[in-house]
């Protein structure tokens, strides 16, 4: 019994999960428990193991006789966030340079021959695709469960954001040289230049939001 409680809840976590990412929970909003439970055909029990695991997550926060909310993901969050990610991304490059064989560098070359073509093309649904794949296999190739999970957690945290700095002026083929440099290193089994070329490329991402942030700020003010 217990494992289908288990179960039912980690369901339930993925479920609003999914919600939030896609903004059918929006940033802000109140978590209607009755509701809820109404929608899921759930008991609370499930439903409050699962807002526990969410909130672990950093996706929900509870407030004390209030219940719980979708987060916000603020400026300074963003700020606070990307050097961190950027060192833990970046030190995973550096062991990919150590540990991949030439066929991982095989499969690398094919993830970013399809990341010139979307760039090319302009195509930048397909671009974000490839660039997760991307990073996620120079995670894989790192081999750091440690890493990758806390990597994994921060991400959950920028998902919220909706994040869309690749439509910052410039910013595609800013990102497509980034990667290729990221690449290169890769290649050329330079460990310390992989992970300062990686940093590089979190850390501009950075910038590039903030920029498109300041844009769109001038836009309303006008």
């Amino acid at each position: 019994m217990r494992l289908v409680h288990n179960s039912l809840h980690e369901h339930v976590a993925a479920t609003l999960r999914d919600e939030i990412f896609d903004g059918t929970l929006a940033p802000g909003s109140f978590v209607d428990e009755v509701a809820l439970c109404e929608r899921l055909k759930i008991s609370r029990t499930p439903l409050r193991e699962a807002l526990k695991v969410l909130t672990a997550e950093g996706l929900v926060r509870h407030e004390p006789r209030r219940g719980c909310f979708v987060n916000e993901v603020t400026e300074q969050d963003l700020d606070e966030i990307f050097p961190v990610i950027a060192l833990l991304e970046g030190r995973c490059a550096f062991e990919a340079a150590c540990n991949a064989s030439d066929a991982d560098l095989a499969v690398l070359e094919t993830l970013h021959q399809k990341l010139q073509a979307h760039a090319a093309a302009k195509r930048i649904v397909d671009y974000y695709q490839t660039n997760f794949a991307i990073h996620e296999a120079i995670i894989t190739l790192a081999d750091n469960r440690w890493l990758a999970q806390v990597i994994a957690d921060l991400r959950k945290i920028l998902k919220l954001a909706r994040l869309q700095q690749l439509h910052a002026p410039g910013r595609l083929a800013q990102s497509l040289s980034e990667h290729l440099a990221v690449f290169a290193a890769l290649k050329a089994r330079d460990s310390e230049g992989a992970e300062a070329a990686m940093r590089t490329h979190l850390t501009r991402q950075r910038e590039a939001l903030r920029e498109l942030a300041r844009q769109q700020k001038s836009r309303r003010l006008v």
